[in-house]
């Protein structure tokens, strides 16, 4: 087994998506996938934003969408 890779970002990070609309985003969890011999193999983040006043959930975003827009930490 080899040593779990630690995510970059936490829960309660805040980010602006990607695309033509942008929506202030939270990370909201982390989900971490593993194979049978117990090795890491996908490390993808929970976000959600309002819309329309309901919270729309994504549950596959990558680390670099995240790190490309980042919103600085007030």
């Amino acid at each position: 087994m080899t040593t779990a890779r630690t995510a970059r970002f936490n829960v309660g990070t805040t980010f602006l998506s990607s695309g033509k609309r942008k929506d202030t985003c939270t990370v909201t969890d982390i989900l971490r996938t593993y194979n049978s011999a117990g090795d890491l193999v996908n490390l993808r983040y929970v976000a959600t934003h309002p819309f329309m006043g309901q919270l729309v959930t994504d549950y596959d975003v990558v680390e670099t969408t995240i790190a490309r827009n980042l919103l600085a930490a007030a």
